[in-house]
């Protein structure tokens, strides 16, 4: 399984070098945090495709090692919208929070040595659920789900 650091230095190396669009292998890992990054408008849009383009259609012809995920990134006045994202769970040290620590770190205070989310702010959150498995961390209070902190933008 690909780590989260990867993608998570792929798209601000990405924003940083000014790039219009983001290429990452494909998994319902980086498909799930760029869904939750494309909801809270880090990112324009997110489309399967191949490695030599965007393309719906021949990424369901396409094998394994060719499928990707294609994301637009997004600015604003020249200037990128995803400043920062970096990892809160790593592998050393995996962080999951229940529902009462959750609810700490969206209104504003500190759980587990993790800094309350700010304005405008997202944290991405893995949760046991297979249906709802990749959430925001607002989201997965409003539907009662605990999980792993993932990641945090801004």
């Amino acid at each position: 399984m690909v780590l989260p650091y990867n993608l998570c230095a792929h798209l601000q190396n990405a924003f940083r070098a000014r790039h219009s669009k983001v290429v990452v292998d494909h998994s319902t890992q980086n498909l799930g945090i760029l869904s939750i990054l494309l909801r809270a408008g880090f990112v324009s849009s997110v489309v399967r495709g191949t490695v030599a383009a965007p393309d719906p259609a021949e990424f369901h012809a396409a094998g394994d090692a060719q499928r990707r995920i294609w994301a637009d990134l997004k600015y604003r006045d020249e200037r990128p919208v995803l400043s920062h994202m970096e990892l809160v769970s790593k592998p050393s040290k995996r962080i999951f929070m229940d529902l009462t620590e959750l609810r700490l770190i969206c209104s504003g205070r500190r759980a587990q040595q993790v800094k309350p989310l700010g304005m405008g702010e997202v944290a991405v959150v893995r949760t046991k659920d297979r249906e709802n498995e990749w959430l925001e961390a607002r989201e997965a209070l409003q539907m009662g789900l605990a999980g792993e902190v993932i990641c945090r933008a801004r």
